[in-house]
């Protein structure tokens, strides 16, 4: 089987790899047609949707979405993340995994228009954080790592498509 993954993230190729060891991982550039910081679950979901649908070409099999993002609930802005599963058929399965607070100075470097992977470089004092840890790693202090958390949800993912 092969899979194609909208993304040469390291994390993300992981994260799927782990999950489908069966498959052949196929990393590809595409775009996730929404802003390069996604703000709200309406936007992530669907930049991992786009992306999805981006890696189905011939020969492929699957095509895997993985997209971070932030989202406000009660006024808390919040670390978010969405996967989507695009097949042949035309059928798309998404899930989405894990949510943490961020710290409110993460929030006004985000508001002024900085994307979370450069703002987490910084203020960790880091180089590629989003290819390694992630904002989750961070803020979780390495508990749970940006590999760890998309591979629960294409476990969550993976579920749903053996259903199919």
């Amino acid at each position: 089987m092969k899979i194609a993954i909208g993304s040469k993230n390291p994390a993300k190729l992981g994260a799927v790899q782990v999950i489908f060891p069966e498959a052949e991982i196929i990393g590809l550039s595409v775009s996730s047609y929404v802003s390069p910081q996604p703000f709200s679950d309406k936007e992530t979901r669907l930049g991992a949707m786009n992306r999805a649908k981006a890696c189905l070409q011939p020969g492929i099999d699957l095509g895997i979405g993985l997209e971070g993002g932030v989202m406000k609930l009660d006024g808390v802005l919040y670390l978010c993340n969405w996967c989507a599963l695009a097949m042949p058929n035309g059928e798309i399965l998404t899930a989405s995994g894990a949510r943490i607070p961020l710290p409110e100075e993460v929030e006004h470097m985000l508001n002024a228009g900085e994307e979370l992977g450069n703002i987490m470089d910084h203020y960790a004092k880091k180089q590629n954080v989003r290819e390694n840890e992630g904002a989750i790693g961070i803020f979780t202090n390495n508990l749970v790592t940006r590999k760890e958390m998309f591979a629960h949800v294409m476990l969550l993912l993976r579920g749903q498509w053996e259903l199919t």
